[in-house]
């Protein structure tokens, strides 16, 4: 087990032309997920950040990963007070971006909407729908940026393929060498939250043919995109949805309990993935070349 003992540094990346308070440790990839994952990072050290659209969820951890620099932010804040509505999804991603992250891993747990997809299934979806109601999904709404009055222009991103096509084919092949098969594609509908679906909500995304729900691959994925950095998601089934079992429903108490048996396997197979990823100068995807042709009105930290 790698060592986790984490010194804590607060660390203010510039903004709008700001001076740094110190210079922040680069890192290449962030991994954005619940409590235990940055567990597998070496020489950890926390990091505070301010970003121009608030704090993040929570600190950002940085250390080493077999060579790699991984920044790891939990989604929720460490404690898991932040429901995933109320999740400042702009701040996250920015964040990351500051410290140097280019790719970013997205683990998080899901229901299944087919009855293949039981608990313990490894996802990695191709496409997404969103469901969501009250989120800020942009950078580029031609508003004032909230922590420098900067006016961003107004952006019309292209999403048609909504995760790194690279990101998905490394994490696949991350999830067959460690012996777990994953289902390769596969759509996301991302509800509001925190309340699980009902029964006839459950059942309207099946019969369109997707397979998992969750909470929190929206807005993570379009800013990420928005900020030219690839995003790749690793989907756990941790329960099958409303409207696809027969008991009483979903419960927080067996996703808890699902996600618990499986996030030692899910971290061997993000751990294999770190380290297959190109490096941040060697990428060559449809995220890279997210700004061709744009002017953006701000500048990217």
């Amino acid at each position: 087990m790698a060592d986790t003992t984490s010194s804590t540094t607060t660390v203010k990346p510039a903004i709008a032309g700001a001076p740094s308070a110190e210079p922040v440790p680069p890192a290449e990839i962030g991994v954005i997920g619940g409590s235990g994952f940055y567990a597998f990072l070496d020489d950890v050290t926390e990091l505070t950040v301010d970003t121009p659209y608030g704090r993040p969820s929570d600190s950002l951890f940085l250390g080493e990963l077999d060579g790699r620099r991984v920044a790891f932010l939990p989604r929720h804040g460490r404690d898991h007070r932040t429901p995933p509505h109320r999740i400042n999804y702009r701040a996250n991603l920015w964040a990351l971006r500051s410290v140097g992250v280019r790719q970013v891993l997205g683990p998080c747990a899901v229901g299944g909407l087919q009855q293949e997809y039981g608990p313990g299934t490894l996802l990695v979806p191709d496409q997404l729908v969103d469901r969501t109601k009250s989120r800020t999904q942009t950078f580029f709404d031609g508003e004032p940026q909230p922590g420098t009055g900067a006016v961003p222009n107004v952006v019309h991103m292209t999403f048609a393929d909504p995760y790194c096509p690279v990101g998905r084919s490394l994490a696949v092949t991350a999830a067959r060498g460690r012996g777990w098969e994953p289902v390769d594609g596969g759509t996301m509908v991302v509800v509001e939250g925190p309340r699980f679906s009902t029964r006839a909500e459950s059942r309207w995304h099946a019969a369109q043919g997707w397979s998992v729900v969750g909470m929190t691959g929206h807005p993570e994925a379009v800013l990420a995109r928005e900020l030219g950095l690839c995003y790749t998601s690793l989907s756990l089934v941790t329960d099958l949805d409303a409207g696809a079992e027969t008991g009483e429903g979903v419960s927080h108490e067996e996703v808890l309990r699902v996600f618990g048996e499986n996030v030692g396997r899910l971290r061997e197979v993000l751990f294999d993935l770190v380290t297959t990823l190109p490096k941040t100068e060697d990428r060559d995807c449809l995220c890279v070349r997210a700004h061709d042709g744009w002017d953006l009105g701000i500048e990217l930290p």
